[in-house]
């Protein structure tokens, strides 16, 4: 890698080891995994379901910590610091879009695009909000709740709290798990146009192969490593 794409390099991970007790013994799930993301580059990590995907996708964002290992996250090395300290990282650039859309009922549309900008302090938080749901195509929706709205219309509510605040780094697991194969190419559309729009760096997990191939780059993990298909 020369000096200049070092210098860009913004996730790093270095023989990550994932272990985790079970009935029969100690399993691993990851077993020496490294690589690297470039700022501004979508990368996908497909592999088949349990393949240990969601878990390397939580290692790099520091929602969990390896076995042994490190993972450095736009300059920080995740595995030096203690739980709040990842949580500051993660509050400071990153944004995540789930499976499950993990959006708070008791909040509307609005309020739960406004969160993250509240969190962080930010001015005008609804002003921000309001525009990001009218950019992801809800501007008539932002005073209902997600029991109010359809799966697919949730799914973009997540996606606009995830880029509302404009972090450096969007993790995506498996966006459209739970969605309709038409609700999940608009979806897709939506996240890819924001992504380009926004220059964000993009970490997808999925195990749709298809969806991968959208990325720039492609990741496959097996048997607890990771290889780059040719």
């Amino acid at each position: 890698m020369s000096g200049i794409e070092h210098a860009n390099v913004q996730i790093e991970a270095r023989d990550l080891i994932k272990r985790v007790s079970s009935p029969d013994g100690m399993l691993t799930i990851l077993n020496g995994v490294s690589l690297s993301i470039l700022a501004g580059e979508a990368v996908s990590v497909v592999g088949v379901s349990g393949s240990g995907k969601s878990t390397l996708l939580g290692l790099l964002a520091g929602l969990d910590l390896p076995t042994s290992g490190t993972v450095r996250l736009n300059g920080a090395e995740l595995t030096a610091l203690d739980e709040d300290g990842r949580a500051e990282v993660r509050a400071n650039g990153v944004g995540f879009v789930f499976q499950s859309f993990q959006l708070l009922q008791s909040l509307t549309a609005l309020e739960n695009v406004m969160l993250p900008l509240e969190l962080a302090g930010r001015k005008t938080p609804a002003r921000a909000a309001r525009a990001e749901l009218q950019r992801v195509g809800l501007g008539e929706r932002i005073h209902h709740y997600p029991s109010q709205l359809s799966g697919g219309e949730q799914q973009r509510v997540a996606i606009a709290r995830a880029y509302v605040a404009r972090p450096a780094i969007l993790f995506a697991d498996e966006p459209t798990g739970n969605l309709d194969a038409g609700t999940s190419h608009s979806v897709v559309e939506l996240l890819f146009s924001l992504n380009h729009e926004y220059g964000t760096t993009l970490v997808l997990v999925t195990h749709n192969a298809e969806l991968g191939e959208r990325c720039q780059r492609c990741l496959e993990l097996e048997g607890g490593s990771i290889r780059e298909p040719v």
